[in-house]
């Protein structure tokens, strides 16, 4: 079987955009499953992802208060075909980033994170497979805003793509 996963973070709806670009909600509907690293700001998008999305995976971040505290939890974990997904909104500095969450998600295969808003992927010296979608609304001081797609098959991951969302 293969599962196709999409993964977003630092939306921030609806302080960076009024919703999420049109290509990132056709990607999601075609998924079979939505992970979202956190910063959402506001309920309804939870809301209305779990409506349109086939399964929907999230945590809370820093900028999320209230009912989205109430729903979602700082770490969520997830097993794709045998794969072991990690998710977490802030995994601290960049710098020591990968030997830290090698020890904090020795039992992950994958940990998805946010908060940055800078798109990473890297594989630590344990296997880890450390993602960051970056932010489909809010570039800070990249050139595009980005999501993720990834591709689980057979117990792997066979395809992970940084997605450009065009202004």
């Amino acid at each position: 079987m293969t599962t196709h996963v999409v993964l977003v973070a630092d939306t921030h709806l609806p302080k960076r955009a009024r919703d999420l670009p049109a290509q990132v909600w056709t990607a999601i509907e075609g998924a079979d499953l939505v992970v979202h690293a956190g910063d959402w700001v506001d309920e309804r998008l939870l809301d209305e992802l779990e409506t349109r999305a086939r399964r929907v995976v999230g945590v809370w971040g820093n900028n999320d208060h209230g009912p989205l505290r109430d729903r979602l939890t700082e770490v969520a974990h997830v097993d794709i075909e045998g794969v072991r997904f990690g998710v977490i909104h802030e995994t601290g500095a960049a710098r020591g980033r990968e030997e830290r969450c090698s020890i904090t998600f020795a039992d992950c295969d994958v940990l998805v994170f946010g908060h940055s808003h800078i798109p990473w992927d890297t594989t630590t010296s344990t296997g880890l497979r450390l993602l960051n979608p970056g932010s489909p609304t809010d570039r800070r001081r990249q050139p595009h805003c980005t999501y993720m797609s990834v591709t689980v098959d057979a117990g792997h991951l066979v395809d992970v793509t940084l997605h450009a969302v065009p202004r």
